[in-house]
């Protein structure tokens, strides 16, 4: 889409983050570290954002979300929060996988590798000559045939798992809010599809009742 504003953020890990774009531009990004907390955060930072591109809520035209896999809580927080948007905006609400936004704009055979508790990963190949679908293994049994010339590993897992198949490392192109608001903007809208939850591997904690989020206009 251009020039369209496209919200695109993501609590999938151990951070708050969010991006707001206008076609090909980034006009306003914010990453905030956090390990818990995510659930009061993420609508303020979403309101400072749009207030920093002198945007409202009703300017939106579409929203990307993070949709895991990665913390279980975290990934509920952000696909709440995106459904609760688009039915209060009526406008589209678009899950983009943790994975898919490492790989996002990189070129040539990439294994997208993020961290999974327990010394796993999560996993998924692009442009590989072995197809490779999203997974969770042990990082340290990894497959040897997954290796290939020029292969390329990207995401939070890439040197641990760079080392186990004699990969490069390459930092993906954008930050996770920013690629999924990229990702958002160029997916042809499914109707009646809404963002679910990418789940791997059972929660280790059941989550807690969150209340939905509280939609202000400006």
């Amino acid at each position: 889409m251009r020039d369209a504003l496209i919200l695109g953020f993501d609590t999938s890990a151990a951070h708050c983050a969010a991006a707001l774009l206008c076609g090909d531009q980034c006009l306003a990004a914010r990453q905030e570290e956090m390990t818990r907390g995510q659930a009061e955060r993420l609508m303020p930072l979403l309101e400072e954002l749009l207030a920093e591109a002198s945007a409202s809520w009703r300017d939106l035209a579409r929203i990307g979300v993070g949709i895991g896999p990665g913390n279980f809580t975290g990934v509920r927080i952000a696909v709440s929060a995106a459904r609760g948007l688009a039915l209060s905006l009526k406008i589209p609400a678009i899950g983009v996988s943790s994975l898919e936004a490492a790989a996002h704009a990189s070129q040539g055979p990439v294994l997208a590798a993020i961290a999974a508790p327990r010394a796993r990963g999560y996993f998924e190949g692009y442009r590989m000559a072995r197809s490779i679908a999203l997974q969770t293994r042990e990082i340290a049994e990894l497959p040897t045939d997954w290796a290939e010339p020029g292969l390329t590993c990207i995401g939070s897992a890439a040197e641990d798992a760079a080392m186990q198949l004699g990969a490069t490392v390459r930092p993906a192109a954008f930050a996770p809010a920013e690629a999924i608001a990229r990702i958002a903007g160029e997916r042809a809208l499914v109707a009646g599809l809404r963002p679910a939850p990418l789940y791997l591997q059972p929660a280790d904690a059941a989550p807690p009742s969150d209340p939905p989020p509280v939609i202000l206009d400006r």
